[in-house]
């Protein structure tokens, strides 16, 4: 049932039905209008004559007084002839509704209350097919000299030729449908076949790629639009694979970064124990603090990671407080300046007003240190790091501007993917796990702020951030 029920979930299946409905369907209606054309052309025809002949032996009664008692024999004659003519009956009826003729002689005498004699009596010209016993009756008023209602002229005759006739049309139309109903479904299976070929051909090359087989790039281009998901999902498959490149440099540079703070522990610690008890006072000291030191990076390493994972969490919770913009970055230089001072970078501040934001003070803090500590540890001895402070009615901007090593054209749209590392050799010198400026852009983000870079290699790079002065709440304009 499942299988059935799965495959009626088809494309295929349903384009087929479709077209197979679309097809059969205005076949069927258009063969019912035309049978019933037919059958109507066919009924009104003869009504049409009927009609005629009825006129003209309403006119002979009238003007030869046949209800009077003249003439009788010769109209009676003609009434038989007319009868003959048309395979069928002719009757007779007076005002009363009484039956005076009737070239059968079954109904003579009667009272014939029937509703076509009686839409004549009024006056009409009525007409009753029935489908039964297969016979065709017309009903047409008499009138006399002074325009006063004197009878009814009924003729009856055979409709068995017309019913011979739209069994032939029916036939064919029989015949026609069928036809019609091989060629659609032989139309449909078609149409959805080569409908459905695409997109099999697109599941069949990601299933021979996701196993290794085949082309490494999606290449059906049968119609626009698989055409436009072959191109889709080669971009997409192209950032996989550039995403799972970047993690397996990441796992490798983050194993060599904790490896290495470790190593360096153990040969320290190893070499104090070697030692014994005569270890002066100086190299204990001078080893303690190298593995400090090693801890400390070990310690930067994990918090990089864990900062990032809680950012990454769709439901972060901030803790925003207004903060005084110009004290929080004078902290945050105060705390880098013996870095910079050790790679003789100059460090400057240019603040153009007091700014007061609505921010969580401890991600933020940690995004504009990630970008002021890149700008000293990415620069030449003697180079500057520039910080300028802004704002208007509605945002804060914060640049930070270096004379470092810049950063290579191709690189740029990358720099705030997470693992990425524009320079990986100076990169894996400095330190470092290649997440910092994933971080800072994360962090931004969360406040609803902006980051934009500009870089030129060899020269420096410029980050430009946005912040608003006031926190945008979740749903809020």
């Amino acid at each position: 049932m499942s299988n059935l029920l799965k495959a009626f979930h088809s494309l295929k299946v349903k384009t087929f039905f479709a077209y197979l409905f679309i097809g059969i369907v205005p076949g069927i209606v258009l063969t019912g209008l035309f049978y019933n054309t037919v059958r109507s052309k066919s009924i009104s025809g003869d009504v049409t004559s009927m009609s005629t002949q009825a006129s003209l032996v309403a006119d002979e009664i009238a003007l030869n007084g046949y209800f009077q008692g003249e003439n009788t024999d010769t109209i009676e004659k003609e009434l038989s002839t007319v009868g003959n003519v048309f395979s069928g009956r002719v009757m007779i009826i007076d005002k009363t509704l009484t039956v005076v003729y009737d070239t059968y002689d079954m109904y003579a005498g009667r009272v014939m209350v029937w509703s076509k004699v009686l839409e004549s009596a009024n006056g009409s010209i009525a007409s009753d097919y029935d489908t039964t016993n297969h016979t065709l009756t017309v009903t047409y008023p008499i009138y006399d000299a002074n325009n006063n209602f004197a009878g009814v002229v009924l003729i009856t005759e055979s409709a068995e030729y017309i019913e011979n006739n739209l069994n032939y049309y029916w036939s064919l139309c029989v015949l026609f449908l069928l036809v019609l109903t091989l060629i659609i479904l032989a139309f449909s299976l078609f149409v959805s076949v080569k409908t459905a070929k695409p997109l099999n051909d697109i599941k069949t090359a990601i299933d021979n790629m996701s196993k290794g087989f085949g082309d490494s790039e999606l290449r059906v281009k049968t119609t626009t639009e698989t055409e436009a998901i072959s191109e889709s999902f080669n971009s997409f498959h192209a950032q996989m694979k550039l995403l799972d490149e970047s993690r397996q440099e990441f796992v490798s540079n983050v194993s060599h970064e904790l490896k290495t703070p470790l190593t360096s522990m153990k040969v320290l610690a190893e070499s104090l124990i070697g030692m014994g008890d005569g270890v002066p006072v100086e190299m204990y000291q001078e080893f303690m603090t190298d593995i400090v030191g090693e801890v400390d990076r070990e310690t930067k390493i994990v918090n990089d990671l864990l900062s990032l994972v809680k950012m990454d969490k769709t439901d972060v919770v901030l803790d925003i407080t207004p903060l005084n913009m110009n004290e929080l970055i004078e902290l945050i230089m105060k705390r880098l300046k013996p870095i910079a001072e050790k790679q003789q970078i100059e460090m400057v501040l240019e603040s153009f007003r007091p700014v007061t934001v609505e921010v969580d003070e401890v991600k933020i803090t940690l995004a504009i240190s990630n970008l002021i500590e890149n700008g000293i540890k990415y620069n030449n001895p003697g180079g500057f790091v520039h910080v300028s402070l802004n704002a208007d009615h509605m945002y804060c901007y914060i640049r930070i501007e270096d004379s470092g090593l810049g950063i290579p054209e191709e690189s740029i749209d990358h720099i705030f993917e997470r693992f990425y590392r524009a320079d990986k050799s100076h990169s894996r010198e400095i330190g470092g796990t290649g997440l910092g400026l994933a971080i800072t852009k994360n962090a931004i983000q969360l406040h609803h702020g902006e980051i934009k870079v500009a870089s030129t290699l060899g020269e420096g790079t410029t980050f430009d951030v946005r912040l608003p002065l006031n926190y945008i709440k979740e749903g809020q304009n």
